[in-house]
Parts: structure tokens; C-alpha cells; sequence
């Protein structure tokens, strides 16, 4: 399952990042995690579910247990596409625009879990892609994942800037 992939992926280019790095620092190494996070489970990820939900959108369906041939699906795809993006943007871009990532697409990822267990609870789906590893690491584990981060990465500055100016 991609989602397993992706996760690992992230953690172990983060881990292998953080032991080359010279000079490392707690909020360098947060900051390395996240980015990791960030180009893996919400680029490389969204990239992966907007090629499902769009040119396999049948088959997605189905495994998520739900019915085909929804014009959401492409809506889905299009969602995706969008977190694809902005996720292997923040290569480049950084500061805020991750910030602003990270939390998009947390946002969405607790959302989505919300729903998938919504739809297990009231109409007993209980589909590989409603409540297996998409569910558990991919809208519920990473979205956490990355918040703590990014509120690790606040608590740090804020903690840096305090010893800078003072």
C-alpha cells in the first residue's frame, strides 16, 4: 500500500538527512521531518491518489466501498492534485508555505478520517480503503504527524527568538 510506502520513505530520507547533517539542532531536525512529511505523504501521496481518483476512479471506488461512476471522484482527484503540488513545492518554498501545507492538508486528512469512520460506523463499510492503512496512517497518523511538527517548529522559534532578542 502506497500510503506505507510513502510514510517510510519520509521517515527514513528525514533520519538519514538529520545523521549527515553537521551542525544539528532540535528545530533542524523537526524542520528536516516535516519537510520529509511534506514532499513524500502530501506530494509524492496527493500525486499518487489524484492518478486513483481520476484514471482509476472505478476501482478506487470499490475498494473504498463506495458506489462508482461519482462525479466526486474527479473532484476528489482534483483535491489531491492540488495537495501534490503544493506538497513538492515546499522543496523550494518554506517558512509559511509549509506551514500553510502542513496544515491544508491535515486539515483535509482528519476530515476524510472523520468520514471514513462515519461510514464504518453507520453503514458497517469496512473496505481496505476505508478503514485499513489509508485510514490509520495516512488520514489519521500523518495529519497528527505533521501538526505536532509544525507546533514543535512554532515553540522552537518562538524559544529562539526569545534568546536572540533578549
Amino acid at each position: 500500500m502506497f500510503v506505507i510506502l510513502f510514510t517510510s520513505l519520509a521517515l527514513i530520507g528525514a533520519v538519514i538527512r538529520i545523521s549527515l547533517e553537521k551542525e544539528r539542532t532540535l528545530l533542524k531536525s523537526v524542520e528536516t521531518l516535516l519537510l520529509f512529511l511534506l514532499i513524500f505523504n502530501v506530494g509524492v501521496g496527493g500525486l499518487f491518489a489524484f492518478y486513483g481518483h481520476a484514471f482509476m476512479a472505478n476501482m478506487v471506488a470499490t475498494k473504498i466501498g463506495w458506489p462508482t461512476g461519482s462525479p466526486f471522484q474527479f473532484e476528489i482527484a482534483v483535491a489531491n492534485l492540488s495537495f501534490g503540488v503544493i506538497g513538492i513545492l515546499s522543496i523550494w518554498l518554506r517558512g509559511n508555505f509549509r506551514v500553510a501545507t502542513g496544515l491544508a492538508f491535515s486539515v483535509f486528512g482528519l476530515g476524510a478520517a472523520f468520514g471514513h469512520i462515519r461510514d464504518a460506523v453507520l453503514h458497517n463499510n469496512y473496505s481496505p480503503y476505508n478503514v485499513g492503512p489509508v485510514l490509520y496512517i495516512g488520514d489519521i497518523l500523518v495529519p497528527v504527524m505533521i501538526l505536532s511538527l509544525l507546533l514543535a517548529r512554532g515553540i522552537l522559534l518562538t524559544r529562539t527568538a526569545r534568546f536572540t532578542f533578549n
